[in-house]
This record gives structure tokens, sequence and C-alpha cells, in this order.
């Protein structure tokens, strides 16, 4: 069986054709989409997850891969004094529910695919992305494969998976051949007998050509929760066939910037003041930044790991000693002891889905401080987000640049694009030309499933 696979930042869904017409697959017991998480009561037990699910055919060859992984997993169990059959490995809105119940204790990443790319990673980093992934992929391929999700359960073989123009901004083509690396390998361990990849926004573009009737020159904006990429494209019904699009792709850009940042960027700006962000020190210097940002960088991982260590910790212990408002600090300090940074993001996640309804929000912050509530406007989302959202403008003219033409329509898709403020960005650069917009969520993956009946067909 042929699908089409959004492994996307945000959320992942599986798409087949039936009846020459795209459904998405359950991944869950209520939803097609399955949120890209994992958590795991200890790092080791990946592996040893991994181990347990994936085809027994490849089993061996992993085991001597991971024979030092599988050994400390198994010490791991011991300590944690888990029975030999427990879960350990948590997937999708399950580790999210393990993450809030037990911050502190086990290991939690959002948003594995921002990571594939970067640059710098160790052999033991780049292996334990590999299995994350691999786990994920296990765990939706069963999903996708079960009565729930087919008409008659069958096995699911070939996959077109989506990936941004660029993983990373800096990295180039390495950190592209690293990220569609670990993809690929992930894949085939997860038991796929082949895949191959497109470009996210030319997926989603393949969607919306499915519904002209004539030819346009579209500009392609996919704005989605790790990435945003952009295409200049010619689609219609002269194109619509073709199994080699290449000569139809004008111009593409695509960089690391996308919802996850504009959570980051919101939860500096909304929540870090209450935290102690902008106070002073009794000599009357401003207290660093540094702590604030490195605490909901999750998408970075060196942050992640300066902000969790021992010496955080006590240089956050030092700067209330010194601060005029310590009662402040002494909340970061909480974030940082019981590892609430992703929930902090989470939170702000929430509220910029609610602005999307609603002129303010009220952000409860009580896991952080008792009775603690912040006041978001779009006023104050507009300002958080101003960085990010410039990106996302450079962007969309680099595409254009690049192709050399102006585009008949702008076809707008991504979860992130559902943002009144992201939607106003972009409609005001090119007032002008016609806005489309697509099935933020779905889009994607109904083009990756549309080509790979081209591709595996």
């Amino acid at each position: 069986m042929f699908v089409g696979f959004d492994y996307g930042s945000a959320n992942c869904a599986v798409g087949v054709m039936q009846n020459s017409e795209v459904k998405l697959l359950p991944l869950t017991e209520s939803s097609h989409y399955l949120t890209s998480t994992l958590y795991a009561l200890d790092r080791e037990l990946i592996a040893e997850a991994v181990h347990q699910q994936m085809p027994d055919s490849l089993k061996a060859e992993y085991a001597k891969a991971r024979a030092s992984q599988l050994t400390r997993a198994r010490s791991a169990r011991r300590e944690l004094d888990l029975e030999p059959n427990e879960q350990a490995v948590f997937v999708g809105e399950q580790a999210v529910k393990a993450y809030l119940d037990m911050p502190e204790e086990g290991f939690y990443v959002r948003s594995p695919k921002s990571f594939l790319g970067a640059t710098g990673l160790r052999a033991d980093q780049v292996a334990l992305f590999e299995d994350i992934v691999t786990m994920m992929m296990l765990h939706i391929k069963q999903e996708a494969e079960s009565t729930r999700g087919l008409n008659a359960k069958g096995a699911i073989t070939h996959a077109v998976i989506g990936r941004p123009v660029n993983f990373q901004g800096i990295g180039g083509e390495e950190s592209n051949l690293q990220a569609e690396s670990i993809l690929r390998l992930a894949a085939k361990r997860a038991g796929f007998v082949d895949v191959d990849f497109l470009f996210e926004p030319l997926a989603a573009g393949m969607d919306y050509e499915a519904s002209l009737d004539e030819d346009k020159l579209v500009l392609v904006v996919d704005v989605g929760g790790g990435t945003t990429d952009c295409s200049v494209v010619k689609m219609g019904p002269s194109h619509v066939d073709a199994k080699d699009r290449s000569q139809d792709f004008l111009g593409h850009s695509g960089q690391r910037i996308g919802g996850n940042d504009l959570d980051i960027a919101l939860s500096m700006k909304a929540f870090m003041l209450h935290l102690g962000l902008g106070c002073h020190m009794v000599n009357g210097l401003p207290v660093p930044s540094k702590p604030f940002w490195n605490a909901v960088a999750v998408n970075d991982i060196s942050a992640q790991r300066d902000f969790s260590s021992l010496n955080s910790r006590k240089t956050i212990e030092e700067l209330i000693k010194d601060a005029k408002r310590p009662e402040l600090l002494q909340r970061l300090l909480k974030v940082q002891k019981d590892q609430l940074g992703y929930r902090i993001v989470r939170s702000a996640e929430q509220v910029k889905i609610s602005l999307s309804d609603a002129d303010s929000v009220t952000a409860n912050l009580d896991y952080v401080c008792p009775n603690l509530h912040a006041e978001v406007s779009q006023a104050l989302f507009k300002e958080a987000i101003e960085l990010p959202s410039a990106k996302i403008e450079a962007l969309m003219k680099q595409a254009l640049e690049i192709a050399g033409v102006k585009p008949d329509v702008i076809y707008v898709t991504g979860g992130t694009a559902r943002s009144p403020a992201i939607y106003d960005k972009i409609a005001a650069m090119y007032p002008e030309t016609p806005i489309v917009v697509g099935d933020h969520f779905g889009s994607v993956t109904a083009g990756l499933t549309r080509w790979a009946q081209k591709v595996f067909a």
C-alpha cells in the first residue's frame, strides 16, 4: 500500500487514495493527526521500545548497532522498578499527558523534526534522534494499518514523506542530507519497503492544483510548526499529470521558522516578565536574559541542555540573592528545577490558537506559581512575533526573486497560517494578488498522497 506521510513538526498525518479521493487515516481514537511528541521515563528506554516493536527481520542488525543502549535500558528499567512489559515510552497526546504528569522525571521531546538537520550533532545524538523518529513512525504505521484506519487490514509498504526546503537556517545541504538520512533509516526500521521525499510546499500546492481548471503561477506559502517553505510553481491541467515536475518548480525558499518560534517568542514577551525578565539587580544592572531564553528555547538542543544543568540552577540562585524582585526569579528557579519550559511554551501555543478567534486571552500559569495569570492581547502577540513574521515575509520575497515572475495567486497553508496575525502579514505584502487558503493541516498530506501514486504505482 502506498501512502503520503506528513511527519510534521507539530502534527503527523497519513493519507491513502480511495476511489480517486485522498483519505486521511485516523491515528488516534478521535483524530487524523498525531501530536509530534515523545516522552520516555528514561531516554535509554527508547532504544528498547524500538527493538521490541520493529519487524523481527530487522531486530538482529538493530541490536548489534544499539548494544550499549539496550544494555543501559535494562539497567534503567531495573532502577525505575518497571515490570518487563510495562510501557515506558509514549507518543503523541499520551506523551503530552505523561510529561504534564511527570515533567521533572522523564525525557520529553517536542517537534523532533526540528532537530534533525541541526549542526554539530554527535554520533550518539544522531542515534537518539534516529530512535525517536523510528519509534514515532512505528506507532503511526501500526495505527494507520489497524482496521480502524483502513477498510481492510493491510500493510503499508511505500511512503512519500514530506520535507521542508531547508531543515535548518544554517548547515545548508549537509543539514538536509543528515535529516533525510535520519528519516530514511527510521522509515526502514519501522518497516517501510521504500520511501521517497517531496518538498512540503509543493505537496500542499498539488492538492490545490487538483481543483484548478486553468493553468496558473502559484506562490505556495506553507507556514508549519517548525519551518516555513515557499515555492513558485506552474500549476493546472497542463501540468497535473506529469510525473516529472522539475520544470514546473520555478523557485524555492525555506527556513526553520514556524509555529514553534512564534510560541517561543510569545513566551518571552508575555510570560517571562512574570518570572523576572526585565527586572534589575541591586547594583542597577538588568537581570541577564539568557536563562529566560534558554528556558523556552525548546527547539535548541544546546539551550535546553544549558538550562537543565546544575550550573544554570546555581546561576539563577545567585541572581535571586542580588535581585530587587527575588520573588519573581524564584518562579524561574521552579521552572528550572521542575523542567517546565515545554509546558510554558505549550501555554503560549494554546494562547496563539485562542487568539485566532479572540482579541484577548488569559493564560493560566498556576503550575509555576499559585494564582499566576498573564493577559495576552492581539496587539501584544503581533509585537512578540514581529521578528519571525518578518522572516516569513523575506522567504516569500526570496522565492519570487529566484523565480523571476509575478504569481497569479498565493496559496496559503500550514497550521501556523491559521493565525490572523500571520495571514494579515502575508496578505499585506501583495494586496493585488488573490489569496487562497487551503486546509491548514491536511493539504501537505493530501499532496504527498497524490504524489505517492505517481512515484510508486
